[in-house]
């Protein structure tokens, strides 16, 4: 038993590196390079080791991407609750949701959908991950903003937020949007918050 967990750990160790090796070699190389050869090089593995955790490339970038949801609803769940009120808390979310759905993850992952928009086997695949992740988004969304998205119009304007963000994301993968974007953010933060502010209270929580 003392032996098993060792090499337990180790696996899991192994299999860790590998996806976040296979999220960054797709965020920086993109699909076409991102072979299971070049993944393993890149890691520090043999070929045969990342075969024993996944038997096809395909299977290996599922599982980078599934990998790649769990940690950016990691980052979403470690953002700090807001303190302040009105603008200034939507604000802060706002900021937030969109500097933690962009970056690397986001690259990554860009590169597998525009590959899965033609294959319909890996696209049937990817969806119920991107679902389920955008659903996780969501609520962490509303339970940051303090609103109840029972109400038709919040629930569009949270929508509308998550694809602000999503947009902003892809504007900065050929070149650095952070000025820019501070500025939409702050416009689209004084909209919402606006927004909010003239829907009935009897729809947020307070």
């Amino acid at each position: 038993m003392t032996d098993l967990q060792p090499k337990q750990d180790r696996s899991r160790a192994t299999r860790q590196r590998l996806l976040e090796t296979t999220i960054r070699c797709l965020a920086t190389h993109g699909w076409e390079a991102s072979t299971v050869g070049f993944i393993a090089a890149e890691a520090g593995i043999s070929r045969g080791a990342v075969q024993h955790h996944y038997r096809t490339r395909e299977a290996l970038i599922l599982g980078a991407l599934e990998f790649m949801f769990d940690e950016r609803a990691a980052l979403l769940d470690a953002l700090p609750e807001p303190t302040g009120t009105g603008l200034d808390r939507v604000h802060t979310v706002v900021a937030g949701l969109v500097e933690t759905i962009g970056g690397e993850l986001f690259r990554a992952a860009l590169q597998v959908w525009t590959v899965a928009a033609a294959d319909p086997e890996l696209r049937a695949a990817v969806l119920p991950l991107e679902r389920h992740f955008a659903r996780g988004v969501h609520d962490r969304a509303v339970r940051l903003l303090r609103v109840d998205d029972a109400d038709p119009e919040i629930r569009a304007l949270i929508q509308a937020t998550l694809d602000l963000a999503r947009g902003l994301a892809l504007a900065d993968v050929l070149t650095d949007d952070s000025r820019r974007r501070a500025r939409v953010v702050r416009a689209w933060s004084t909209q919402l918050a606006d927004a909010f502010e003239g829907i009935s209270p009897d729809s947020q929580d307070t």
